[in-house]
């Protein structure tokens, strides 16, 4: 997955939207005004993704790609290598995963209107 692939993936998720609010190499996707994703877009290298601490626990045991979140609370991201083998599916499927959990946090109103 290319930057331009997962800025657009990220995007088509309901209510995100995109800031650079750490500088202009850090680019972070929100949801109603809470991070479910960053990257760095001048090399993209690596995203981090938010993850419910025991599937980050089994992620990072099975895929070397995956490690504690960088500059991140390590229990609750993980930094994901964007061109290491990880397959495109599994790529959504991690995205998917940070989208919903940080949707599920969010107040039942909030959640009812991401849900229409």
């Amino acid at each position: 997955m290319d930057i331009e692939s997962f800025r657009e993936y990220c995007l088509s998720k309901p209510f995100t939207t995109e800031d650079m609010p750490f500088g202009d190499n850090t680019l972070v996707f929100k949801v109603l005004g809470k991070i479910f994703a960053l990257a760095d877009i001048e090399e993209f290298k690596s995203v981090n993704l938010k993850c419910d601490p025991s599937r980050a626990i089994e992620l990072r045991e099975e895929y070397p790609q995956i490690i504690p979140g960088y500059h991140m609370n390590k229990k609750h991201w993980n930094t994901v290598s964007m061109h290491d083998g990880l397959s495109l599916q599994l790529c959504i499927e991690l995205i998917d995963h940070s989208f919903n959990l940080v949707v599920s946090k969010l107040p039942k109103k909030d959640r009812e209107k991401i849900q229409k």
